[in-house]
């Protein structure tokens, strides 16, 4: 009797690129890039997102790893398609295949990639595959209550805020934060999907 193929996951690693930008999943051939790109802002310094110190990237980029082996994180470098510069990463994570969700974050930049085209090209591209590929039924967020710029950002991508967990988790200083909750569903995707294009299309002619 053959033993059973082991079934596809739900969320696969995937090369995803467009609008200037690369998503190719993360792996340890990332390191020396995802060290340069924190370097870049001393990103380390904030206090409402962990990005790693030099000596932290190894163990950072494996913990990744080691959650999309459980199956809960699809981790991906962010890169410039032009030059293959790494900008930062994002992932997907909070994966449950039942319902057919979820989340977008452990998201972070460059200080040179921020306020630029980057994080929307690399949100509509991560949004297009889980809706439209992996055909989910609804895509989350989280940020802590007080990552105000993160909020607006992802209030401008048209998700609806679900509310906000008191209480809810630990800041890499040891301080415990409120989490604020936000959700789109696949109705609502072709709207957000819109106003994504015609911002990066705005961009696109701004900086020209």
């Amino acid at each position: 009797m053959h033993d059973p193929q082991p079934s596809t996951p739900f969320v696969p690693p995937v090369r995803l690129q467009g609008w200037g930008v690369c998503l190719e999943p993360l792996s340890l051939l990332h390191t020396a890039g995802l060290q340069e790109a924190a370097a870049d802002g001393q990103l380390w310094n904030l206090r409402i997102t962990w990005v790693p110190r030099h000596e932290e990237a190894t163990a950072y980029i494996q913990k990744a790893l080691d959650m999309q082996a459980q199956g809960t994180r699809c981790p991906f470098a962010v890169l410039d398609a032009a030059s293959g510069k790494l900008l930062g990463t994002s992932s997907y994570h909070d994966i449950v295949p039942a319902v057919k969700r979820l989340e977008i974050g452990y998201t972070w930049y460059a200080a040179s990639a921020q306020r630029s085209h980057v994080n929307t090209a690399a949100k509509l591209l991560l949004m297009q595959h889980a809706f439209e590929t992996l055909s989910c039924a609804v895509v989350g967020w989280r940020t802590d209550i007080l990552n105000t710029r993160s909020q607006q950002a992802i209030e401008r991508l048209g998700a609806h805020k679900d509310g906000v967990l008191r209480h809810h988790a630990l800041r890499w200083d040891g301080s415990v934060r409120d989490t604020v909750m936000y959700s789109m569903l696949a109705a609502e995707w072709p709207a957000a999907e819109h106003r994504l294009l015609e911002k990066l299309k705005h961009m696109a002619l701004t900086s020209n």
